[in-house]
């Protein structure tokens, strides 16, 4: 079984091997290198090419733009962020700027493990005292008031896809289960993120779960 390599990033050297020693106790993960600043992070992430980065926001030289520059890479890690920071519009931008999950530091090893799994996988992943803020403030009252409804323009097809992304199923899992290749419904997506004006499955995932209330 070839293990998901990972890259950490903390500037507390305690917890950062907390969870090195949670990720090489599991089946699926190999830490093959640890970074205590943003630079370090980018640098290992360059250097290495892990699968996936798990990243602090609050940290030397700054997360946010360590998330950005990883993300800019080509092929890009999959990157985490592992933070104790609540704050919306830090939620926001690590999503925006191409954080595939939003993780608080607190949570437990097995859990740890089932997320990132999920998200190597392709799914995306907020914490779940975050994802209601995060929803708030992706639709405020205003914009829905002024704007026309945009799930009303999404085709059948295009709303078949979006339900079953919002029911955590990664992008090859859809294709699968529409019977459509991975790459065209890679484009259904494309379509999607235009209409509904959100930048990232992340977020469409979260405002169709709102939309339809988990029907």
């Amino acid at each position: 079984m070839t293990r998901t390599r990972v890259v950490l990033a903390d500037d507390h050297p305690l917890f950062r091997e907390g969870v090195a020693r949670t990720l090489a106790d599991s089946a699926g993960f190999e830490v093959i290198g640890q970074a205590a600043t943003g630079r370090e992070a980018v640098t290992l992430a360059v250097r290495l090419a892990p699968d996936v980065v798990v990243l602090d926001l609050s940290m030397p030289d700054g997360g946010l733009a360590a998330l950005k520059a990883i993300a800019a890479l080509d092929p890009a890690p999959l990157v985490a962020m592992l933070t104790v920071s609540e704050d919306d519009d830090s939620v926001l931008d690590a999503l925006a700027s191409g954080a595939a999950g939003y993780i608080l530091k607190g949570v437990g090893s097995r859990e740890l493990i089932r997320i990132l799994e999920d998200l190597v996988a392709g799914r995306t992943y907020v914490a779940p005292s975050l994802a209601a803020k995060v929803l708030a403030r992706l639709k405020s009252p205003r914009a829905m008031a002024e704007a026309p409804d945009p799930f009303d323009t999404l085709t059948g097809r295009e709303e078949e896809i979006l339900r079953l992304v919002a029911e955590g199923m990664s992008n090859k899992e859809v294709a699968r289960a529409v019977d459509l290749q991975e790459k065209t419904v890679k484009h259904y997506m494309t379509a999607i993120l235009q209409k509904l004006q959100v930048r990232n499955r992340t977020e469409a995932a979260l405002v169709a779960q709102r939309h339809w209330g988990g029907s």
